[in-house]
């Protein structure tokens, strides 16, 4: 029998100890150390718990300490893993206050990643705490359900929070805008780049959603870099390049980084820091896998190794390591960073690469567009337009990103071009593909197809 070890339990870690218990149990012993007091929370839903439009955070959890150990894990809750030998196969944890030392044959990290923490003055973190506490009252940092409880347990007690200033306007710092929104706070979205949601929509679409913002009351201050945070004992302002701002909380969302410090000079990494790992999620040490937001995962639309965090690639990468892990071989075969956003009912869909993204890359790339309603127009009631950018080669004419946006719900169609990036299909290929037509539904020439059909030659 393998012992394998996992540090980390929320979504990599749970895919990779459910396959593994579910699938191989009767063939390993799986022991699991976690430095967190709970296991998968859905840190996606931190906006809707905090913007009152779920009753709780009880349904933002689908795992547990118990659920895994019924199955046959052994599991070590706020236990963090101080070190790893390599060569001796052994983890050194803090489990309960002492030293424990915990040999292996195969090690799996699903340690997840961390917030960014800039260097920016009011902005520091207290000394050895993990869940990411600021030294300035009222300064938040945004990833376990511990800072969401915070949040909310401020709300409730102070009401003197009514100005609050959200850093960074990704997909977490625009929900979490529009959070604050709907509890009637005054609300500053800042940004150092010139839109919304960069990197996941080409600005035609992000400045669709910016739109949306503002005309919800959210202040958009793009563009700007922000200086300091300052008050006395509890924040009272946060000062740019450009303005001050007076507020009286900050939640900083300004990205994550791979939590990789237990393989620093050990293992190879990316250039992000991120355990760079093969397409069976194993490291350059043979018997170490890494899975999750900690690792690197193949991007079929760069054809290449890259970092894109997401829960969803999380799960999988747990599945293919797990499979390895377990002396069961099965390749992954890769992601292309699907993703999408709901704010006040807009929703917005992509994967891929963005125009900008696949010029970078060197890409001869090219977008075509369309615009159209969903249903014809005798459809006179839930029916909306709906905008749609699809980015191809235009040497090779493979699709390599797709963007949608509408008050419809579009986002099942974004996952047709998920699979044509996967399997390298033509922009031209996409314009004859069977798509079949009920007003109901759609249109006889919907925009899918015609997007396809007038894309450059």
């Amino acid at each position: 029998m393998s012992k394998i070890v996992v540090i980390g339990a929320n979504h990599a870690g749970t895919a990779c100890i459910n396959t593994m218990l579910d699938n191989f149990g009767n063939e390993n012993e799986v022991v699991v150390f976690d430095q967190n007091s709970n296991i998968s929370f859905l840190g996606c839903g931190m906006a809707l718990w905090i913007g009152k439009q779920i009753d709780g955070p009880e349904g933002l959890f689908y795992s547990d300490k118990e659920k895994l150990e019924a199955k046959g894990a052994k599991v070590y809750m706020e236990s963090p893993v101080l070190s790893v030998d390599y060569d001796k196969k052994e983890v050194t944890a803090l489990v309960n206050g002492q030293e424990h030392l915990e040999s292996y044959d195969k090690l799996i990290f699903a340690t997840g990643s961390q917030p960014i923490i800039p260097p920016i003055k009011g902005v520091e973190i207290v000394e050895g705490n993990r869940e990411f506490k600021a030294t300035l009252e009222n300064v938040q940092f945004v990833k376990l359900y511990q800072n969401s409880a915070e949040v909310i347990e401020k709300l409730k007690n102070n009401k003197g929070i009514n100005r609050v200033a959200v850093v960074g306007a990704g997909y977490i710092g625009v929900e979490l805008a529009e959070a604050f929104e709907r509890l009637g706070k005054e609300v500053i979205l800042i940004d150092v780049a010139d839109t919304c949601l960069a990197g996941y929509y080409d600005r035609e679409l992000s400045d669709l959603m910016s739109k949306n913002l503002a005309d919800h009351g959210i202040k958009l201050a793009y563009g700007q870099t922000v200086q300091a945070v300052e008050g006395e004992g509890k924040v009272e302002r946060i000062v740019t390049d450009k303005e001050t701002f007076d507020v009286d909380m900050v939640i900083m969302a300004v990205g994550f980084r791979p939590n990789t410090a237990l393989g620093a000079g050990k293992i190879e990494l990316f250039r992000n820091g991120a355990f760079l790992v093969d397409k069976k999620q194993e490291t350059s040490i043979p018997g170490v896998y890494a899975v999750g937001d900690c690792a690197t995962i193949y991007d079929n639309a760069l054809d290449e190794m890259s970092y894109i965090a997401l829960a969803s690639n999380a799960v999988r990468s747990g599945i293919v390591g797990a499979y390895n892990a377990t002396g069961h071989e099965l390749e992954g075969i890769g992601v292309q960073g699907s993703n999408g956003i709901n704010i006040y009912d807009l929703k917005m869909v992509s994967t891929g690469l963005t125009l900008e993204k696949a010029k970078s890359a060197g890409y001869n790339a090219v977008e075509t567009g369309f615009n159209d309603l969903q249903k014809p127009e005798f459809i006179k009631h839930d029916n909306h337009e709906v905008a749609i950018r699809i980015v191809f080669d235009k040497d090779t004419r493979v699709i390599l990103g797709a963007q949608m946006a509408s008050h419809e719900d579009i986002s099942m169609g974004i996952h047709l071009f998920s699979l044509a990036i996967q399997e390298k299909v033509t922009i031209d290929k996409l314009a004859l593909t069977d798509i079949f037509f009920l007003p109901h539904f759609n249109k006889p020439y919907n925009y899918i197809t015609m997007a396809a059909l007038t894309a450059e030659k």
